[in-house]
């Protein structure tokens, strides 16, 4: 059901449009002014307004750059006095459509559905790149038929305020694909928080989840809004939902059914409309047969479900997403290496890739990015990543070792990173000067 706000001054002819709207099945509100409709389109989302040029606070085509200033809603122009000047420059302003008064409920109408679906258009269209300008750190160019799919139904459920659940293994990027589909709703332009289910110790969960008043609790010296409270009107992550304490899961269950809450220490019951996403590595309904987490509040979080494709079933993605990162770091990356990653297991997935690469750039002396860079460092000492035939891996050790020493400045302090002693770290510098000259000739 779309959204309107109807600005008209006109007591009995804001009440009748209202009326007529609403049995139309919008969702419509009627207001008297500019002020309160500024003040209506800060509060909530609105698909279109029907705009009066003539308030008391405000005439002509400024109302409509004013309405703009705090909205991206379409306008439709009602007026009472307007002529093609006054439309053209309604238009220009932003305005969408014009009708003048008096007009008729279906003409309205009409005009109000190709406003709805010139908006939804504009959304679609510019969903990608409102993520990329966001500073989401992936690409959702692919080649896998099955995580297109994965994509399709995102875009699909995104339509919905319908709870999601997105299960998948570490590092799939579960956390994107949830910022993703929130880019993707009529809420993008509202919070989207993210609730650490792993990192918040349980005597806290409650206090950071829903607030607390002060004097709640010892250390409570001011009141808190809880992460409810501040994504308000947006989207809730709630990243690895399975670790939320068991004591803490009542509260939960009955703030997505009823969407309110209290904060700790207040007797009044708040409201929060706010849409949740969940994600897991953990099989929850295991975790319900065993009595570790609530069978109820599973299927509230699971009305729809995401399976997040790990990234060895979709190995034809692997080439996109490495020169997907490697332009961050402007860096190419040589044929023997491109088919070592794409023949790599894997276990840590997405986050896997991105940090293997990111440390090559790292020790890569030109633009290229080569195989015998993808190694790591563990429990001080240096192991192949990928494969065992790697060449040079001594001048290898030896350029990690000066790098280490350049960003360190202190041979110790590189010496007990490598595990190893200072006289170990001037043989590779050594090894690594030699090797230089050696090419120079």
């Amino acid at each position: 059901m779309a959204n309107l706000l109807l600005v008209e001054d006109d007591t009995s002819l804001r009440q009748a449009l209202t009326k007529a709207l609403s049995k139309a099945h919008y969702n419509c509100r009627g207001v008297g002014s500019l002020e309160e409709a500024i003040k209506a389109l800060l509060e909530e989302s609105y698909d279109v307004v029907l705009l009066d040029l003539r308030l008391p606070d405000g005439e002509g085509p400024q109302v409509v750059k004013k309405v703009k200033e705090v909205s991206e809603a379409k306008i439709i122009v009602i007026t009472g006095y307007g002529d093609i000047k006054t439309a053209v420059e309604s238009i220009k302003a932003g305005a969408c459509d014009f009708i003048q008064k008096p007009f008729n409920l279906d003409i309205l109408e009409a005009s109000i559905k190709r406003a709805i679906k010139e908006k939804l258009t504009e959304e679609e269209n510019l969903t990608l790149k409102e993520i990329i300008r966001k500073g989401i750190d992936y690409t959702f160019e692919t080649k896998s038929p099955k995580f297109a799919e994965i994509l399709s139904l995102c875009e699909r459920y995104a339509r919905t305020d319908a709870n999601i659940l997105i299960i998948g293994e570490t590092g799939t990027g579960k956390e994107v694909l949830a910022r993703y589909i929130h880019g993707l709703s009529h809420r993008r332009e509202k919070p989207f928080l993210v609730v650490e289910c792993t990192s918040i110790p349980a005597e806290l969960f409650e206090s950071e989840l829903f607030g607390h008043e002060k004097g709640a609790f010892t250390g409570a010296s001011n009141r808190k809004n809880g992460i409810v409270e501040m994504a308000k009107g947006g989207t809730l992550f709630l990243d690895e939902v399975g670790e939320v304490p068991q004591h803490i899961q009542p509260k939960l269950l009955r703030f997505i059914e009823t969407k309110r809450f209290r904060r700790v220490g207040y007797v009044k019951e708040e409201f929060a409309d706010v849409r949740i996403i969940s994600a897991t590595n953990r099989d929850l309904k295991a975790l319900c047969e065993k009595g570790q987490f609530r069978e109820d509040l599973y299927y509230r979080l699971s009305t729809l479900e995401l399976r997040l494709l790990p990234l060895r079933e979709r190995r034809e993605d692997i080439p996109i997403l490495v020169k997907f990162f490697l332009n961050k770091w402007n860096k190419k990356i040589s044929t023997e290496a491109m088919e070592m990653l794409k023949n790599y297991p894997w276990k840590g997935n997405i986050r896997e890739l991105k940090n293997i690469l990111e440390r090559a750039c790292i020790l890569a002396d030109g633009d290229f990015v080569d195989d015998y860079l993808f190694i790591s460092q563990e429990n001080g000492s240096f192991e192949k990543e990928l494969f065992e035939d790697m060449p040079d891996l001594e001048l290898l050790e030896a350029r990690y070792t000066a790098y280490l020493l350049k960003v360190l400045k202190d041979v110790k302090k590189v010496a007990e990173v490598l595990g190893c002693s200072t006289r170990t770290v001037y043989r590779k510098l050594k090894i690594l000067k030699e090797r230089e000259f050696n090419n120079k000739l």
